[in-house]
């Protein structure tokens, strides 16, 4: 009886091996992969939505509107600080520059607060 070569064994196992592998990796693949995307974690946003921040600054644009000349100081303050957070939010989703946080109350604020509501408008926000 003649001797079969070792590479000659190998080869015909991994030959009939191979279509029950093939199933076999079919079947149970997919499994895993699902397994795996649900042990991915969420991304989630690192603040509120864009359309969440447009509707805040209408709201709070609106409240500033509507101050009569008897309202207290430390009200308008605060509203206004309140606007210009909203405002470097928006500006921070769509990436409009500003320079809100560096400027002191007074008109150069003021005018900065006009160019980024203008900025904001022209990159597609609905503000007032």
């Amino acid at each position: 009886m003649a001797e079969v070569p070792v590479q000659n064994l190998v080869a015909y196992a991994a030959l009939t091996a191979t279509p029950a592998l093939l199933c076999w990796a079919a079947i149970v693949l997919p499994r895993v992969v699902r397994r795996f995307k649900r042990r991915e974690p969420d991304v989630l946003p690192a603040g509120p939505s864009i359309e969440q921040v447009s509707a805040d600054l209408r709201r709070v644009h609106r409240i500033l509107a509507e101050f009569r000349s008897g309202t207290p100081a430390v009200r308008r303050t605060g509203t206004r600080q309140a606007y210009d957070a909203l405002l470097v939010q928006a500006c921070r989703a769509v990436e409009v520059d500003h320079r809100l946080n560096y400027l002191p109350e007074g008109v150069d604020r003021e005018l900065e607060r006009l160019r980024v509501e203008e900025s904001l408008r022209s990159a597609g926000l609905a503000i007032p």
